[in-house]
């Protein structure tokens, strides 16, 4: 009687608790979806490229002693160029901080007729330039907006024209002028290592004293020349490294 008893009691209690159990093992706890990846572009990294485009240098003679003192005018030599650049990038968050080297090869002429000795015509030329110069620029994922600032180079060369036959009458010996330049740019990554902009570079150039010697070899003038060029460029790079990370 009393084995009966404790089967009774325990099939009682296991039909009681057996509801609770399967409730619990319905009962599945709540997970949050993991957030979603959101794919990033990185400016960090070496690049390399080429540019063309288009510049001006405006130049403003002065003759000096032992010649006749005075202004002669000014003119504007402009003209097309090509070249290229290498730099490298790192980026922190959104900003991005660069180092960058640009040589160009350059052909941007001009003249003008001499205001203090109207029978000749001064002539510039800028034939090739480098910039050296750091960056610092805002990134919107694929897009990089960029200040820069360094040291600019120019190799020119500065003749003296006669007005009536155009012949040459005295040159200069071909000058390396060093100065300053700023500038401003947009670039927009196209591809995972590629990416196009647009540059403008505006160069503060040295005055320098310039003597003037003719085909006989003789010191005929002497000009102190000021110089500053702009130039906008549209440029290609190619970015060596992982171009994207992941971003939560």
């Amino acid at each position: 009687m009393k084995k009966v008893l404790l089967v009774t009691a325990s099939l009682i209690a296991l039909g009681a608790t057996a509801p609770a159990l399967a409730a619990d093992l319905a009962a599945r706890p709540y997970t949050k979806a993991p957030p979603m990846i959101q794919a990033a572009y990185d400016w960090s990294g070496f690049y390399i490229g080429i540019n063309g485009g288009w510049g001006s240098s405006r130049n403003s003679w002065d003759s000096v002693a032992p010649f006749l003192v005075g202004p002669e005018g000014s003119h504007d030599a402009t003209g097309g160029t090509i070249g290229g650049q290498v730099g490298y990038r790192w980026q922190a968050g959104t900003w991005v901080f660069g180092l960058e080297a640009q040589g160009n090869w350059a052909d941007l002429k001009g003249s003008n007729t001499s205001t203090l000795f109207p029978g000749f015509v001064n002539t510039s030329q800028i034939d090739a330039f480098g910039l050296f110069t750091g960056q610092i620029g805002y990134a919107a994922n694929n897009a990089l907006f960029y200040l820069k600032g360094g040291a600019a180079v120019t190799s020119n060369k500065n003749r003296i024209n006669a007005v009536a036959t155009n012949a040459l009458f005295a040159r200069a010996n071909d000058d390396t002028v060093w100065g300053g330049t700023v500038g401003v740019g947009l670039e927009y990554a196209f591809a995972p290592n590629w990416s196009v902009g647009v540059e403008y570079d505006h160069l503060f150039m040295q005055d320098r004293t310039v003597n003037f010697t003719s085909p006989a070899g003789v010191t005929v003038a002497s000009d102190r020349i000021r110089q500053d060029v702009d130039l906008v460029t549209v440029r290609l790079n190619y970015k060596f490294g992982g171009p994207i990370v992941a971003k939560y």
